[in-house]
Order: structure tokens, then sequence, then C-alpha cells
């Protein structure tokens, strides 16, 4: 029984019982004379599958809005009242199938959000009182110990306290390969261990979780709607309306009854008014399946449009974790472990940046550097001074080096050649000195990401005419990266303000900049930017909620793609557009020269819907990655970044 109510509920219900009757007064009509029989199954088919559209149009009146179906509506009314009953029913049977149809495949592009809401877990295992509990997710506190089993998905968003597991994060990220967790890692809700034993510290539960951000910000941004729907929706609240004008004047004047009745099916502009919003909530779904959410359909539509890029050079094209890089030697009788061991115990009393990375390199080599300086003094600008073991100690620029020395006669050992180099190399040099002798130079880079380069090229690839480094760096590192990486323009020594002016002047020259920052530092220039885009984003809510495109992996490559999939969006609503007129078009040219019916014209309107909703679905398609192999030459070689551009200075 309750199978029989759900079905009569369902969506095939009534084009199921309006084709029944259809085909039973066909039969009857044949057999029986005359053909009264057959009539009235006609009209019971029509009155079935046209009494849910005339609901929906009286509705629709009541708060005076003009739609598709108030067209269809008086088109069938119309075509029972001069006795054109199979008409009636054709039209509002092959509505009804194209409606069912529509709602079906509509469903399948929202595939990505169903998946999403599939995956939040409903259980969680929690440690209380020394026993492991099953409870409700939702009623997890935050600070309670979680376990997390082999299989089984993750409750709560937290970090790992205790154990390993490999977890599959693709729900999160969008990456399909799994991730080692262990002890200070953090881990999302709704990802699922594909081996291992977690122990996980709750910091979100609920609402509070990354997955259940990212679940509210695709249902907001597939309802949101871009500019062109929001101009289709004023379009198609003045052309239902002058159909029915139209098609009102053409039985005034032509008093044929059929004609205007049919010039009100042929003229729904159902695949119009479907055409964005189909393709909008299927982008936005493919990109959520990827990692990569996008705010709505306006911020779709501007991101397809984006033709040059800025980007922070440290933690974007950087890893923003300095390193040493170099340790020369510039006395024969000093090795390069003295130097590093020299340079190590000076900066031990240091609170520069660049200090740890020393101290870190020289604990790697199993240096002796335990211990602070007897005497620290830093040299704002130069460097800093320590005393070690009785000896003075160092380690900065060479006019610091200078001032130790101060005998009137500097002598730099080849330090400044070095220095020049380094800096050419877009590293920052250091020279160390002992006892007003210089010894040494140690370099410190922030090492580029590997995919840097990469992203660069896809960029390119997918439209981008101008990559724009903003960093607060000077110019000489900022350059080397520059060239390193293949951006086409570097602007250094900027403060945030000037990150600021720097995209402004980007936009006054007539281009639409999309900003990739951190969103600390760079927050004025990605709040003025066309498009503001976190990278990193999963775990942090604030992100996922502002940015106009929150990329949930820390992954370069996800930006390209993200454009990619703005620009094949916004194709395919061209496409869908397309077809909508050309078939409104040709079924207006069909009724003029003869030949089309009200049937005929409702099938191809239905057609025309379908073809529009399927090429939508189009995009739910995961984008083949080409890789590097687009930008490998004939030999197979990969083109360097130094032979792809040489970036300008500004």
């Amino acid at each position: 029984m309750n199978k029989v109510h759900t079905w009569l509920h369902g969506r095939w219900a009534v084009p199921a019982i309006s084709g029944l009757l259809i085909v039973t007064s066909l039969v009857l009509g044949r057999v029986l004379e005359p053909s009264t029989w057959g009539d009235a199954f006609m009209i019971a088919a029509a009155v079935v599958a046209g009494t849910p559209v005339v609901i929906k149009a009286w509705h629709a009146l009541t708060v005076k809005v003009i739609g598709i179906d108030l067209l269809v509506s008086i088109a069938a009314i119309g075509a029972v009242i001069i006795g054109n009953y199979w008409e009636a029913a054709a039209v509002t049977f092959l509505f009804a199938i194209g409606h069912a149809l529509e709602s079906a495949t509509l469903n399948k592009t929202r595939s990505a959000l169903a998946e999403l809401v599939a995956v939040a877990p409903d259980v969680a295992v929690v440690l209380r009182d020394g026993q492991q509990v099953d409870v409700p997710a939702a009623s997890v506190v935050n600070g309670e110990t979680v376990l997390v089993k082999n299989g089984a998905k993750v409750p709560v968003d937290g970090v790992v306290s205790g154990g390993t597991a490999a977890l599959d994060e693709a729900s999160i990220t969008g990456e399909s390969m799994p991730v080692e967790k262990m002890a200070g890692d953090k881990v999302f809700a709704g990802t699922i261990s594909t081996g291992g034993f977690l122990q996980v510290t709750a910091t979100g539960v609920g609402a509070d979780t990354t997955l259940a951000r990212i679940i509210h910000r695709v249902e907001e941004a597939q309802d949101a709607k871009a500019k062109t729907q929001a101009f289709m929706d004023r379009f198609s609240a003045w052309y239902t309306p002058a159909i029915i004008v139209l098609a009102l004047v053409v039985g005034v004047f032509t008093q044929d009854v059929v004609l205007a009745l049919t010039l009100l099916v042929i003229g729904c502009p159902g695949a119009l008014v479907i055409s964005i919003p189909v393709s909008i909530v299927a982008g936005i779904g493919r990109g959520a399946k990827d990692g990569i959410l996008i705010k709505g359909g306006e911020f779709l539509e501007t991101s397809a449009k984006i033709d040059a890029v800025a980007l922070d050079k440290t933690g974007t094209l950087t890893e923003g974790r300095p390193q040493l890089t170099d340790v020369l030697t510039l006395q024969p009788d000093i090795d390069r472990d003295e130097v590093l061991a020299m340079a190590a115990r000076a900066e031990a009393g240091s609170e520069h940046p660049l200090a740890r990375p020393i101290m870190e390199a020289a604990a790697r080599a199993n240096l002796d550097v335990a211990g602070l300086p007897e005497h620290t003094e830093p040299v704002p600008g130069k460097g800093i001074v320590a005393t070690i073991d009785g000896h003075r100690v160092a380690v900065g620029n060479l006019a610091l080096m200078e001032a130790e020395q101060d005998n009137g006669s500097f002598e730099d050992a080849g330090a400044a050649e070095a220095v020049q180099e380094l800096a050419a190399a877009g590293r920052t040099p250091m020279v160390v000195a002992c006892d007003g002798r210089i010894i040494g130079v140690v370099a410190v880079a922030d090492r580029i990401r590997s995919d840097a380069p990469e992203m660069i090229r896809r960029l390119h690839a997918a439209g981008v005419k101008r990559v724009v480094m903003l960093t607060g760096d000077i110019e000489p590192v900022a350059l080397a990266v520059a060239r390193q990486v293949g951006v086409d323009e570097v602007r250094a020594g900027l403060l945030p303000e000037d990150k600021l002016e720097a995209v402004a002047d980007l936009q006054r020259q007539g281009l639409t900049v999309a900003m990739v920052g951190d969103g600390v530092n760079d927050a004025p220039a990605l709040a003025t930017a066309d498009i503001g885009v976190a990278m990193g984003a999963a775990g942090t809510g604030v992100a996922i909620e502002t940015a106009d495109i929150a990329l949930m992996k820390d992954d370069l490559l996800k930006l390209p793609q993200a454009l990619s999939l703005a620009r094949r969006t916004v194709n395919n609503m061209r496409q869908n557009i397309t077809v909508a007129l050309l078939t409104v078009a040709a079924l207006l040219a069909g009724v003029l020269f003869g030949g089309v019916t009200m049937a005929i014209g409702m099938l191809v309107h239905e057609v025309s819907v379908l073809v529009v909703i399927v090429n939508a679905m189009r995009l739910l398609r995961a984008q083949k990655d080409r890789g590097l192999d687009q930008y490998a030459d004939r030999s197979g070689s990969l083109t360097t970044p130094d032979e792809v551009r040489t970036p300008q200075r500004v």
C-alpha cells in the first residue's frame, strides 16, 4: 500500500496515467462508434495531465507572475472548448513528461550536493569514562576524544591526538589520493579512513564542521543568480505576457483559434528560462566535487572573464618557510661546517625570522650549536654581533662587515661578489665574520613551490593574459623568483595598501583581475579585486564563507582549473541560450508556413528543454588533465620558465 501511495505521489504518476488514458481513447475510438467514449477518455487524459499545470498557473497568478504554465493552461483549455481533444491531451501529456524528465535530470545536476550530504557521518565513537560509546555525530562535545577506525567516516573536525591512518579527503579537497595523518594533523568530518586508527580531539561539530560549511556554500551558490540569469528572468516576465497578447491579436485578425492556441504552445520559453540556471548548478556542482567552491553564478560569470591574475609571492608562489640554501667558505683554513656553526651560534640569540633556518640547518648537520652566546648585540638594518667563546662573531650585510673591520682598509675576501650572485639568484645572503675576518657567506631563501611554474603555464593556456607578482620583498629576489616561475610582471617592495593600488591600476587598464593571497596582509587587495581567491581554505570557516572562490586544497593547479571551469560553464550557458532561441524561431517559422500543430510544437519544446539540460550535464564530467604534455616541444623536453617570458619590472 505504501509503495502505491509513494508511486502516485511520484514524478511519473501523472504522465503514466494520462498516457494510459490516451491509449485507451485511441483504442476505443477505433472499436466503438460513435467515438463518444474515446473523446471522454481523451478529455480525461487532458484533465489528469493538465490539472497540476492549471493549479501552478493559478498559484503563480496570485503572486502576479505570468509563466509557462499559464500558456499551456490556456492552450489546453482552449483546445478542449473548440473540440480539439487530442491536441489538449497531447499538449498536457507531453508537458507532464517534460516536467518529469526535467525534474529527474535537474536532480542529476545537483548530484554533487547530494553526494556531499551523503558523506556527512551520522554516528561517532566517543571515548567517555574510558568506554567507547556510540553517539549521534551532532551530540559530540568539543574537546572530546573521538575514535576513527579503519573504514569509518570521521564524524567531526578535529586534531589527531594519537595513532596514524590514511584518510580519503576527496569530499573536502577533491583529492583522490589518501593522505597520511598523525599526531598534530587536522582532520575533517566526512573524510574516510582507508587504513589505520586515529584518536581525534573534536574542534568542530555539526554545523560548525568544514563539510557543513561546504554544503551550505554549495546550496547558496547553486541558487544564487548570475547577471545573465537575472536578465533572463526579467526578459521572461515581459516575454510570456507578450506571447499571450500576440496569440490574442493573431486570433482576432485571422479568426483562427487553433493558430492562436498553437502560438501559445510554441511560444513557451521553457528552454530559455532553464538554460542558465541548469548550467550554473552543474558548473558549481562540478567545482564542489573538485574541491573548488564558487560563491555563486555572478562570480562564476566574472571568473570566466578573468584576464589578469595577481599573486602574492610568499606562501603562494613560494612555500612560506625560508630554508638555508648556501654555505660558502671564503678562507682556506675554514671549512663549511665551521662557517655554518659560527652563524648558527650567533643567530641563537636573534629574533630575526631568518635565524631559525640557519639554526635548523646546523642541527640537521649534527653540529654542536647548543647554548646561547655570552653576549648578543642586534645591529638594526645590518645584522647581529655576538660574543662566542671569547670571539666576536658578526652575521649580516657588507655594511656590518665594514664596521667590524674599521681599519680604513676593507677586505671582503670575495664576499661582495658572492653576495651579488646570491641576491641575483633570489636568495638572501648573510656574510659571516669572526674577529673582523670574513670567513664565509650563508644564504637563505623561501623555496619556490614545485607546481608554481606549471600553474603559470596553465593560467596562460586558460586565457589569462597577464600574471602579476605583488610582493613586499626586494626587487632582486622578486625578479629571480619571477624568472623561475614565468610570471609576466613584477611589482616589488609593496605594502598592503600598495598591493591594493596595484590591483586597482590593473583594473583601470581594463583588465578583470583575480587576486590570490593569504587573506591577512593581502585583505585590501583581495577585496578590491574582481575575484578574491582563498587557497587551502579547508578548515578555515571565514575563507569558505567570504572568498569569491575558495580552493579547499593548498594546490596551485586548482586555480587554473577553477578559471577553466568558469569558462566552460559560461560557454555552456551560451550554447543553451542559442538552442532555446533557435527552437522558438524554428517553431514560429513552422507555424507561419504550416505543418506545426500544438502537439508537435509541445514535443519540440520539451525536446529542446532536455537538450539544454543534457548539454549542461556535460559539465559534471571531470575535465581531462593534459598535464605537461601541451608544453613539451617536439623533442619531448619541457620549456623552462626562463624560456617562457622575461618578467616586466614595475
